[in-house]
């Protein structure tokens, strides 16, 4: 498929029509956080289900508008610790590159909803600084590719990079930080397996997907692409009220992830961006469904439960 083919699929496939009826549904949320799902993950959606966990994720909500002590725009500390443009240097060893501000698919829990990408992030025709930045530091060993979405770029453009992150000596991993593969495999073509292939870095691809009725039988070869290239496929789900916040059904996520070569690596505390608080679950709920998962899962299934704390060296583990 074209890069022009595939970037059809990742625009917004869902009028008006589809989610009026929607309880909860605010159509005035749309200016807060555009409305944005793919042709792909749209298909996976029962629209007559107001409970639907992928209809959930992704429709603006009434409880957008509404303000909470300790939610912000920043919630994670991110442009505290930018450094060049398009860099963020948080955790020793590793630097996370935010390549653009594009995704195929806006999720409505997003901590980087109110991100400001156009002057944060380092294009295709800006890259030499956070370049040299990575250079600069030999303690860097991993590059993390992050946005928005890294594989809105083109292949062609994510070649480039990946070509100059291989020229520098101390760097040894790529990885990448996507949904795409789950929510528009359309991008996945020969063309991008073949540089998956080719990269002389060791390569992660971090998924994101928070139940298991994203994963249906028809991402299988998709997935078994990826892997092939040598590949390690890891997932990070995000906690979210009302959509996985039960024990079995984040087990029945780790059994479906597994099926398909993927390993649970996080389960991540919602960050408390504006706009999201009614996605929220307690820590001590979310420790309560943790220590069930660790009584119903074998360890290699059982994901890690963390938080990200604004200005900590590391993610936090809850215990």
């Amino acid at each position: 498929m074209s890069n022009k083919n595939w970037r059809s699929h990742c625009q917004n496939h869902v009028d008006e029509h589809d989610i009026k009826h929607i309880v909860n549904y605010d159509p005035k949320a749309k200016d807060l956080f555009p409305l944005l799902i793919p042709k792909f993950l749209k298909n996976k959606i029962d629209f007559k289900n107001n409970n639907d966990p992928i209809l959930l994720q992704v429709i603006p909500q009434k409880n957008e508008h509404l303000h909470f002590d300790g939610y912000s725009n920043d919630p994670v500390g991110d442009l505290r610790a930018s450094h060049a443009k398009g860099v963020i240097h948080k955790y020793h060893g590793r630097v996370l590159l935010i390549t653009n501000g594009a995704c195929a698919v806006n999720c409505r829990y997003c901590f980087r909803r109110n991100f400001p990408y156009a002057k944060n992030y380092a294009s295709s025709h800006n890259w030499q600084k956070a370049i040299e930045y990575i250079r600069s530091h030999t303690e860097i060993h991993e590059v993390i590719l992050s946005g928005g979405d890294p594989l809105m770029l083109s292949t062609k453009t994510l070649k480039n990079l990946s070509s100059q992150l291989e020229s520098i000596t101390h760097v040894k991993t790529i990885r990448i930080h996507t949904r795409m593969p789950l929510v528009s495999p359309e991008r996945i073509t020969d063309n991008f397996i073949q540089w998956l292939e080719e990269i002389s870095l060791k390569k992660v691809m971090v998924l994101h997907c928070n139940h298991a009725q994203e994963l249906d039988n028809s991402l299988r070869q998709t997935i078994k692409l990826i892997a092939k290239t040598g590949t390690l496929l890891l997932n990070q789900s995000v906690l979210l009220k009302n959509i996985n916040d039960k024990s079995q059904i984040l087990a029945d996520l780790s059994h479906r992830l597994f099926e398909f070569g993927i390993l649970p690596y996080y389960l991540n505390q919602l960050d408390k961006a504006n706009g999201t608080q009614h996605f929220s679950i307690t820590n001590t709920r979310a420790k309560s469904i943790h220590k069930q998962l660790l009584q119903s899962l074998p360890g290699y299934l059982v994901p890690k439960l963390v938080e990200e704390i604004s200005g900590k060296k590391h993610k936090s583990p809850i215990f």
